[in-house]
């Protein structure tokens, strides 16, 4: 049996030598773990990562992402967005930075109804950007506001970095939607009060609305409220029938689906057509996460072979840091991570050593799983990687550069900070809905 310290050294590595040469994470996880395990174990050991990543896809609970992607995808093909962010920004009235105080609040309606976060951004960047601009919004402060809004999806439930998590980590996905909300709402709460104290500085950041849109009767204001009713009820289907013990999370999803068809039915939007492309995007966004998780489960499961996970878990906890400088060090290392890796890969490779840590130190992995959601939201809008981006790049006007949208998220990116530091300081923010319930 080689030294342990060399197969860490060897695996870390060797990670990013592929990666720099354009080696997908999933693959060269993969590749590494074959190959480790042919050097120390031999071909017969194979058996052991095909057992290991068998037991990992073979969950019940695994089966709600593809529903919720498929969920995901049919709503931002579908109107209800354009209708919702309609009915909500006429009611910012004389408010300076009202209307992109509202598209946060779309953001978490939207949040709580699509779960992943590159479908939110491109649905607000389509629907929202534009009239941002056109109301004369400063371009820094409409595309923060866009991407800030949209990467929400990841924080209010049905999050589907929480089932990943609960899986990894051996942690109740019904409580984690619970724990991650209150959160949620304070992330976007910070948002919504930048967005307002600045364009109250600055009234040219944010002008007031249009007088088809100031002078409008409120009678036409109150129809418009028809369009929030059917967001509500997709939203519905889904965290109430979770919450009100109705269903299992997998069957609130499947129950997700049902109300996002019936939602398009009423709205005679559902076509064959859009059925089909909601599919494709399904089966290539879960063949992606899928393809991660056989490579990076293979990888860790190597790793745990050759008590790897035991000497990680020693290593960290002989850090002279006391325990909550440890928790802050793991941050440190997700929000590096996320600069340059995406989500469910850092979760994969961290969380085998990460959660047993945390755990013989004290602390509650239900709360450690929304410090990692919230590093996750750090991480969609850190450069270089920096995903929010890149999504709304491809549906934003021909002019705006990447350049420009990096420099505009760098504020957002300190609201995030400052939520997760109030996270870090007053755990009960995360664990007093689920502990109490």
């Amino acid at each position: 049996m080689p030294p342990i310290e060399l197969v860490t050294l060897l695996i870390i590595g060797g990670i990013l030598v592929t990666l720099l040469i354009g080696v997908p994470l999933a693959f060269s996880s993969g590749a590494i773990a074959v190959a480790l395990t042919l050097w120390i174990f031999g071909p017969d050991a194979l058996m052991l990562l095909s057992s290991r990543t068998y037991s990992f896809l073979d969950s019940y609970v695994l089966v709600s992402v593809p529903l919720f992607v498929l969920m995901a995808s049919i709503l931002e093909r579908s109107g209800l967005a354009r209708d919702l962010y309609t009915a909500f920004s006429v009611w910012a009235g004389r408010l300076r930075g009202g209307i992109a105080a509202m598209t946060t609040m779309v953001g978490v309606v939207l949040a709580a109804t699509v779960g992943v976060i590159g479908g939110e951004i491109v649905v607000l960047g389509l629907v929202a950007l534009p009239q941002l601009l056109r109301l004369g919004y400063q371009r820094r402060l409409a595309i923060g506001t866009v991407c800030s809004a949209g990467s929400l999806g990841t924080m209010i439930p049905p999050s589907i970095i929480l089932v990943f998590y609960g899986l990894t980590a051996n942690v109740p996905i019904g409580d984690l939607f619970l724990a991650t909300l209150v959160p949620g709402l304070l992330l976007a709460s910070l948002y919504i009060g930048y967005i307002l104290t600045r364009c109250a500085l600055d009234p040219t950041l944010g002008p007031l609305p249009p007088p088809e849109i100031l002078d409008m009767p409120m009678r036409e204001k109150i129809a418009l409220l028809r369009g929030v009713a059917l967001p509500l009820f997709v939203a519905f289907t889904v965290l109430g029938s979770i919450y009100l013990g109705i269903a299992s999370v997998t069957e609130s999803a499947g129950m997700g689906v049902a109300g996002t068809l019936i939602a398009c039915l009423i709205r005679g939007e559902l076509r064959l057509s859009l059925l089909r492309e909601a599919v494709l995007q399904t089966m290539s966004t879960c063949g992606v996460v899928l393809w991660l998780v056989l490579g990076t489960n293979a990888l860790i499961g190597v790793y745990n072979l050759v008590g790897g996970i035991a000497y990680a878990t020693a290593l960290f906890r002989s850090i002279p840091l006391p325990p909550l400088g440890i928790v802050l060090v793991m941050v440190g290392v997700w929000i590096l991570l996320g600069m340059f890796l995406d989500w469910i890969g850092i979760m994969l490779l961290t969380m085998p050593i990460f959660v047993p840590t945390i755990t013989a130190l004290g602390f509650d992995p239900l709360w450690f799983g929304i410090l990692f959601n919230i590093a996750m939201q750090i991480a969609y809008l850190t450069p270089p990687f920096a995903p929010a981006a890149f999504y709304l790049k491809g549906v934003a006007p021909p002019d705006m550069s990447l350049e420009e949208i990096f420099g505009a998220m760098w504020p957002f990116v300190g609201l995030q900070v400052v939520g997760l530091a109030l996270v870090i300081a007053f755990p009960q923010l995360a664990l007093w809905l689920p502990k109490g319930l």
